[in-house]
């Protein structure tokens, strides 16, 4: 995680935000693994993802991190995220060590302002729907599946281009895939991959299991 920490640099912690999201890996400790390359990734490292319940009213059917509105009683965006987090995924926040807080991303489809919490767990314990209301499948993604250049693609709609992965039979794209492309690139983890072929978004959903309404 070192490399991808120093490459992201200092956020404007001055600036608003409307909401945080939980970016959190978790894979076996470099330290714990005998002769390993710091830039190297472990078998088992992965990334939190959700899927949102396709009967929400907002962003229904969509691939998203555990996150949500900054609350007045939150601490921050940090403090928002694990709460979100832990009331969408089961997750337990003792088990999670923040690493970093990003700049404010605004979303292209609500205009909210979202700060992601970049976080890392050694062992986070079972995760699962624990909101059925909010989502209805919660699972890591490896991050070797994320940088295999055969599960990413370029998606469109109308003027509008970005990042996309496959996950299982879901498509990830949008806000989410834009950071977590964005992470990629910053770590130094991505491959090679056609980002010159732009898929039409309806026909990639059509595809996937994601039944966004």
């Amino acid at each position: 995680m070192r490399p991808l920490i120093d490459a992201l640099g200092d956020p404007d912690p001055s600036e608003p935000a409307d909401a945080a999201v939980l970016v959190l890996f978790t894979g076996a400790d470099q330290g714990d693994l005998p002769g390993s390359v710091p830039e190297s990734l472990p078998e088992d490292a992965a990334l939190l993802i959700t899927h949102r319940h396709p009967n929400m009213r907002h962003h229904s059917g969509q691939m998203a991190f555990p996150g949500g509105r900054i609350d007045p009683e939150d601490r921050g965006p940090v403090d928002a995220a694990l709460r979100e987090a832990t009331e969408e995924t089961g997750l337990e926040r003792h088990r999670v060590t923040p690493l970093a807080v990003l700049d404010v991303i605004t979303t292209g489809g609500s205009r909210k302002r979202v700060r992601p919490v970049i976080a890392y767990a050694a062992d986070p314990g079972e995760v699962y729907p624990a909101s059925e209301i909010e989502t209805d499948d919660v699972f890591f993604i490896p991050i070797a599946h994320l940088v295999d250049p055969s599960k990413r693609l370029k998606v469109k709609f109308q003027r509008w281009s970005g990042p996309a992965f496959w996950a299982r039979c879901y498509l990830v794209w949008g806000f989410t895939a834009g950071v977590i492309a964005k992470l990629l690139d910053a770590a130094g983890w991505s491959r090679p991959w056609d980002h010159t072929t732009r898929h039409p978004l309806d026909d990639a959903l059509a595809r996937s299991c994601n039944d966004e309404r």
